[in-house]
């Protein structure tokens, strides 16, 4: 474990709070659901129930105290769970229609829960099929528009690849037409934002939409989202202008080992309180809609004229770097996800870049090589062909088996909106720009389905 922490480090805290829009993203519970499995459905239901108040009963209480203890804002209190094909399964009894009502039942008890605790998420609704589908994953895929667009808290994801396993292309097939079925189930196809489908996933993600309690975690742990990105933009706007991009990169781990340092002070603390375990802390700055707080403008900063102009790639690969030397120094719990993440509708240097057309999808699938997780709250035409929907999925999951990192979708397929027009969902979810995809088809390449086998580094053991 890092030294203690001193009250100078506590005073620079503050001095980012107030100046620069320093936040915790997220404080996350993480509640293993493994011993509430019942081959009854009745039974199985009331022992998540107990399982997760009893857990999270003072989660958020002692959030605040926290927060108010140290004057560093918390912005969302959030729980994960076991991912729910698999505590699910023994209470399915093979009739597809009872299954699926039994799993839109599970996400609403969900829901809940989640109001009754006072949390703002509760992610874990998915199931982890990178090789394959049980009964459990279909039925919790098929029931993910009915559930997730019928509930206000809770949020999905499938992992449908690794560097181990390749792409599950049965699964990525199905799940366009699945992402399709969510946005126009939902108000302004916001229920999509809450599905997330991911290659190589990580267990221990204290960011939603894609947050799940893995199952080699103890049974209550706490991981804590950082975040930052008004605090990093701002040092590099300091900087003078000749100084080299080694330079900037120096500058950025100063601050991100700042940044890393208080997350783990609020993050140890409230593990205290809560009497559990300290699990991770994810350093991934974070952008919102607030101005200047973005991850684009930090682009810009370094001197480019647009973010998604040439150079793009390469300065956030420095960034997301950069952010992870820094981190590494100030803490042994680094997990999750920790890097740079680019939601395009929640950082408003990012969603002009879409307007301006400077930022176009492929450019983003480009950056998501060296970024935290991939193609994030990205707003596409409402009548984008399922297929095409799955084989934007593809691509990006290719990247991450290849290159044996997460990487993520979230696309959101909006009803009665194309390219260039705005979409605007209020919140941290923010507003975007109806981004183009290619009008080319790929229906027999999707189609096809199989697995795209895993590439010949990942049998490195």
């Amino acid at each position: 474990m890092p030294h203690a922490i001193s009250l100078e480090e506590v005073y620079e805290t503050y001095r980012m709070t107030a100046a620069e829009h320093f936040d915790i993203r997220a404080v996350t519970l993480g509640i293993n659901l493994l011993p509430c499995v019942s081959d009854s459905f009745t039974t199985f239901a009331g022992r998540v129930e107990k399982r997760i108040v009893a857990a999270a009963r003072h989660f958020v209480k002692r959030t605040e105290q926290v927060q108010s203890y140290y004057g560093i804002p918390i912005i969302n209190k959030r729980i994960t769970v076991t991912p729910a094909a698999l505590v699910l399964a023994g209470a399915l009894t093979g009739d597809a229609c009872r299954d699926r009502e039994y799993a839109v039942a599970f996400a609403r008890l969900l829901d809940r829960c989640a109001a009754e605790v006072g949390v703002d998420f509760l992610g874990g609704f998915g199931g982890l099929s990178e090789k394959g589908m049980t009964y459990a994953d279909q039925t919790v895929m098929d029931a993910i528009p009915e559930a997730l667009a019928g509930t206000d808290k809770v949020c999905g994801f499938f992992n449908l690849a690794s560097a181990k396993a390749g792409i599950n292309m049965r699964a990525v097939a199905r799940v366009g037409g699945i992402i399709h079925d969510l946005a126009h189930a939902s108000e302004n196809a916001i229920g999509a934002a809450k599905f997330v489908v991911f290659a190589n996933a990580v267990s221990d993600n204290p960011f939603m939409a894609g947050g799940f309690h893995g199952i080699q975690e103890a049974d209550n742990i706490i991981n804590v989202g950082i975040s930052g990105p008004g605090v990093v933009r701002r040092v590099v706007e300091a900087a003078p202008r000749d100084l080299p991009l080694d330079g900037i990169a120096e500058v950025i781990k100063k601050t991100a080992f700042k940044i890393t340092r208080a997350g783990e002070l609020v993050g140890q603390e409230l593990a205290r309180n809560l009497g559990v375990r300290f699990g991770s802390l994810d350093l991934s700055l974070a952008p919102t809609t607030a101005v200047g707080d973005s991850v684009g403008r930090i682009l810009e900063a370094m001197g480019l004229e647009r973010v998604g102009t040439h150079g793009s790639t390469a300065a956030l690969m420095l960034l997301t770097d950069a952010v992870k030397k820094g981190g590494l120094m100030a803490s042994s719990h680094i997990g999750g996800l920790s890097g740079a993440f680019i939601p395009v509708s929640e950082d408003i240097g990012l969603a002009e870049g879409v307007q301006s057309g400077t930022l176009t999808i492929d450019k983003l699938e480009a950056m998501t090589s060296v970024c935290s997780v991939g193609l994030d709250m990205i707003a596409v035409p409402g009548d984008t062909r399922t297929t095409t929907i799955s084989a934007i999925i593809a691509d990006e999951l290719a990247i991450g088996v290849m290159n044996n990192k997460t990487t993520a979708v979230r696309l959101i397929p909006v009803p009665g909106k194309d390219a260039g027009d705005f979409v605007s969902w209020g919140g941290l979810l923010g507003h975007a720009y109806i981004i183009p995809v290619h009008r080319e088809q790929s229906d027999y390449f999707i189609w096809r389905k199989g697995q795209i086998p895993a590439p010949v580094t990942s049998f490195r053991n």
